[in-house]
């Protein structure tokens, strides 16, 4: 072969590779996604954020690195043990996710406090029903039908064991 041919098909070769390289690199970062028509997009941009999560057909795959020059490659591996990389996310899912985490977490802040106020109500009401059980007044119940029953020591009794099984519980 003469020297000016094999400079030449290098040179195709590269510029073969070349593009290859820019063809495949645009494909590995699209977005695909389908609004409110129907319609298909095709972009290297995110969809909108009002397009749900279920129509939106496709992520790029941002997870793929390049490799690190293998001298980085061998002073790393000897420095660090070996650890999962963490693959690179899209950041608007990202902050949905995060938002979607400090509402549940909002969430159940907002159930323990509704729940701490309520068994402080139980706590004053079982302390307020003890107080009149121990008070020595008489005590007058009206049953189903409407008519007054009072109170005797054995009921009495059994009503303060109720009400200090409800301050055991909800008295912390």
């Amino acid at each position: 072969m003469r020297p000016h041919s094999t400079r030449r098909l290098a040179a195709v070769l590269g510029l073969l590779g070349l593009a290859l390289a820019l063809a495949t690199s645009p494909a590995l970062s699209q977005y695909k996604w389908k609004d409110s028509r129907g319609q298909v997009h095709v972009s290297d941009l995110p969809p909108p954020r009002d397009v749900p999560e279920k129509d939106v057909l496709q992520r790029p795959n941002l997870a793929v690195r390049p490799a690190p020059p293998p001298s980085a490659a061998a002073a790393s591996a000897a420095s660090a043990p070996l650890l999962p990389s963490k693959p690179l996310l899209d950041p608007e899912l990202e902050a949905r996710r995060k938002r979607a985490e400090d509402e549940a977490r909002a969430r159940s802040r907002a159930d323990e406090a509704r729940l701490a106020a309520q068994r402080a109500e139980n706590c004053q009401r079982a302390r307020q029903q003890l107080a009149t059980l121990e008070s020595g007044q008489r005590l007058v119940r009206y049953n189903d039908r409407g008519e007054r029953i009072v109170l005797d020591d054995a009921s009495r009794a059994d009503e303060a064991q109720a009400a200090q099984r409800a301050m055991a519980q909800d008295c912390r």
